[in-house]
């Protein structure tokens, strides 16, 4: 969700290398491409998707919010096999059953037995994760590059399936459907403020070796925008007081900056731009969640203590 975009050449090597212009061939025109923004990605098609989503996400968490266990759980699976084929494209040999079979037991138990539930799945996960590496050479053979690959095992379990359950268990709770629509609102209104401001106004990279389109204008934008944000899903939708907004909007923001840092990271050490190609003007589902997924984690631990 790299949206805090400078108006830069991007220097990312993993970014491509831009496409010959094309060319007409017997008196036919070329078909004209589809309008890109500064980050290089199709604008009207994402608009189209992002807002789809949305309206879908709004309509399943007012009407009938327990269906949002399943669409957690879907859409993780589809994220997790993204992952999954990008990391043993890369050369990681992680184990495609226990991720994902134990990924949706973290989830689906999180869903009656909460945070015990999702930590004895998770636990239980690693450790049958460990047996498979160990002998996934057979019993003759010793396992190859086992701590690196395990290690990217339990990282990937960690950072989808065990932060998403937050997600489900959020959503379980007293007016929990406010709850998560403030998730969801509060990193919107993250990304568009963060985008705006970095294609408006940003010159000052943030981290350019992580990701060079992420300006420190567009961080201020993403506050502003995030903050002001939070204050009113708090206050209007929550129903608590305005100062929690005050308090949740900054931290989601910079959660949600650095989570889309790490995926960023990930897909550098992997060389590709998108984990992705499901979602037009996004790339994969992967590439929507990876702010979401640690903001889920901050509501559920900030509102779960303040309200």
């Amino acid at each position: 969700m790299d949206r805090q975009d400078r108006p830069v050449t991007d220097t990312d090597p993993t970014a491509g290398t831009p496409s010959s212009p094309p060319v007409a061939t017997g008196g036919d025109a070329a078909a004209p491409e589809p309008k890109r923004s500064r980050a290089g990605r199709d604008l009207p098609a994402a608009i189209a998707v992002g807002g789809s989503l949305g309206v879908g996400v709004i309509l399943v968490l007012v009407f009938i919010p327990k269906v949002w266990i399943g669409v957690v759980a879907v859409s993780l699976a589809v994220a997790m096999w993204e992952v999954i084929k990008r990391l043993r494209a890369g050369g990681y040999d992680v184990g495609v059953i226990p991720l994902l079979v134990g990924g949706q037991a973290i989830m689906w138990t999180s869903w009656p037995y909460g945070t015990n539930g999702a930590l004895v799945s998770f636990v239980a996960t690693v450790l049958v994760a460990m047996i498979w590496k160990l002998l996934s050479q057979g019993v003759t053979d010793p396992p190859v590059n086992y701590l690196r690959d395990l290690a990217v095992t339990v990282l990937v379990l960690a950072w989808l399936p065990l932060l998403a359950s937050f997600a489900i268990m959020m959503v379980l709770q007293s007016h929990g459907w406010a709850r998560v629509l403030t998730l969801m609102i509060v990193v919107v209104c993250s990304d568009i403020g963060g985008y705006a401001a970095g294609v408006l106004f940003g010159r000052h990279p943030m981290v350019p070796a992580i990701s060079p389109k992420k300006s420190w204008e567009g961080m201020a934008g993403s506050l502003v925008f995030g903050t002001v944000g939070a204050v009113l899903v708090v206050t209007y939708l929550v129903d608590a007081h305005w100062w929690i907004g005050l308090v949740l909007g900054p931290v989601l923001v910079v959660c949600a900056t650095l989570g889309d840092l790490v995926e960023s990271q990930v897909k550098r050490d992997l060389g590709i731009k998108d984990m992705g190609t499901l979602l037009p003007g996004h790339g994969g589902i992967m590439d929507r969640l990876d702010s979401i997924l640690p903001c889920a984690f901050v509501v559920w631990a900030i509102l779960g203590a303040l309200l």
